[in-house]
């Protein structure tokens, strides 16, 4: 099924063009000039996600803002959902696009990719910036009695159901990105409607509902038996969190120990889910920290 692809949003600056990487056409918004930042949003947003972050780094930095594939303006296939593919088409836009190494930024699902970029291919990132995500060596103790925070994923990971769920209740994706941040008045009206319907697209919903399987019985299965813990992560990194995170709150997130050279957790008081929705000057100042020691380029 093909979806009626919505206008392009604008924002001042961006330019936008096609990849095709592993036989799937891939969206990417790029702005600014310098060191190259590849930017991979959550779910159930697309690059304008990043909207209120590009005009705070777009000065000394090349942004690339990737729409994954089956979100925003990506083609939307019938598989390729789990987290390795999903490396793997990053991995080859990057070769794409001429890039040998570039800095990191991910929230949500796109920062647990990043994770697994950083660990299958350390050479091509200088600094991982993840957001409202937890790395691959959660604390079992820790993370298990908040579990039930994860309670609408039972919806969204169900065959047919996921899709059903996003495509006929948009009130219930509305719900989770409102719930995601601490005053609902972060969200533009116009700009949260532009996501939600976005997701309830065929095409997208469907991916929105493989996403969310391929986690459920590939991730979880490796994170209950400890399959990460043969990987170390070089990429210097730092984690993000809101301390009213919903989805992940604070007492779930750690330091990696032994499995990360360079890793810390920073916690935001009063942010929820969406950092780079409610303090984008925030997630600004620490990228451009993170970030100084990364030569400039072009």
């Amino acid at each position: 099924m093909q979806d009626r692809t919505p206008p392009m949003p604008e924002l001042e600056g961006v330019q936008h063009h096609y990849v095709d990487v592993r036989g799937v056409r891939l969206h990417v918004a790029e702005a600014g000039r310098g060191t190259p930042v590849v930017l991979l949003h959550g779910f159930p947003q697309h690059w304008y996600g990043w909207r209120r972050l590009i005009p705070l780094l777009a000065g000394d930095h090349r942004l690339i803002c990737v729409d994954l594939r089956g979100f925003g303006w990506s083609e939307a296939p019938a598989g390729g959902y789990d987290t390795d593919s999903r490396v793997a088409d990053v991995l080859a836009l990057m070769d794409g696009l001429g890039l040998e190494r570039a800095a990191l930024i991910g929230h949500d699902w796109g920062a647990w990719t990043g994770f697994h970029l950083c660990l299958r291919a350390p050479e091509r990132f200088s600094h991982f910036l993840a957001l409202n995500m937890l790395h691959p060596w959660p604390l079992h103790h820790r993370l298990m009695p908040q579990a039930w925070r994860f309670w609408y994923t039972a919806l969204l990971e169900q065959p047919l159901l996921g899709r059903w769920v996003l495509r006929n209740r948009p009130a219930f994706t509305r719900y989770l990105m409102r719930k995601g941040v601490t005053d609902p008045a972060v969200w533009e009206p116009a700009v949260l409607d532009g996501f939600v319907t976005s997701s309830r697209e065929p095409d997208r919903a469907r991916a929105g509902e493989a996403l969310h399987r391929a986690f459920a019985l590939r991730d979880i299965a490796k994170l209950l038996l400890g399959s990460f813990k043969k990987h170390r992560l070089t990429t210097p990194t730092v984690i993000m969190a809101g301390a009213h995170d919903f989805m992940l709150p604070p007492s779930v997130l750690s330091g990696a120990g032994r499995h990360a050279d360079d890793l810390r957790v920073e916690v935001l008081a009063d942010c929820g889910h969406y950092l780079h929705e409610e303090r984008p000057d925030l997630v600004a100042e620490t990228a451009r920290t993170l970030f100084s020691d990364f030569p400039r380029g072009d």
